[in-house]
């Protein structure tokens, strides 16, 4: 998979969702502003210490009409 940049145009995909379902980010194009959380990698203090950011900014998110993925 090609490096994603800050600023680069996320490349279009489809994966199952916590419940099962199928998730398209092209489902979203134009509709509703995505926040895509990547992390650096597994089992490290860096990815926990940004995945707890995310889930403590979630609701911020949700209100200002964002859709995190």
């Amino acid at each position: 998979m090609p490096t994603i940049n800050v600023g680069d145009q996320a490349p279009h995909f489809e994966l199952a969702s916590h419940s099962g379902k199928s998730l398209k980010l092209a489902d979203y194009l134009g509709k509703q502003v995505v926040v895509l959380y990547f992390y650096p990698r597994d089992n490290t203090p860096g990815c926990t210490t940004q995945a707890c950011s995310f889930r403590d900014a979630y609701e911020d998110f949700v209100k200002a009409g964002a859709v995190v993925i």
